[in-house]
């Protein structure tokens, strides 16, 4: 099933610089980068990840949910639940 929504340019976008921004700090490893810089940076992409799960879930919310709930079809209810298990681990 195919599952484009209105944010996904967004949702690309963010993980993308995510992306960036986690080879800069394998790269601040590398370089023997202050261990309190590091741990800032990598808080930085944690959060930025944390808040593409976020977008992404809204996004499902707003669609699949939505229209799950109008069809009576409960199985993407228990795999939300089910993904939001994991996320939030």
């Amino acid at each position: 099933m195919s599952h484009h929504h209105e944010n996904t340019t967004a949702v690309i976008n963010r993980l993308s610089r995510a992306i960036g921004h986690l080879e800069a700090v394998k790269r601040m490893v590398e370089e023997g980068r202050d261990c309190s810089e590091v741990l800032v940076q990598l808080a930085a992409v944690k959060s930025a990840i944390n808040n593409t799960g976020k977008l992404i879930l809204k996004d499902h919310l707003d669609h699949c949910i939505v229209e799950a709930l109008e069809t009576g079809d409960h199985k993407p209810l228990d795999a939300l639940s089910e993904a939001i298990d994991k996320f939030i681990k």
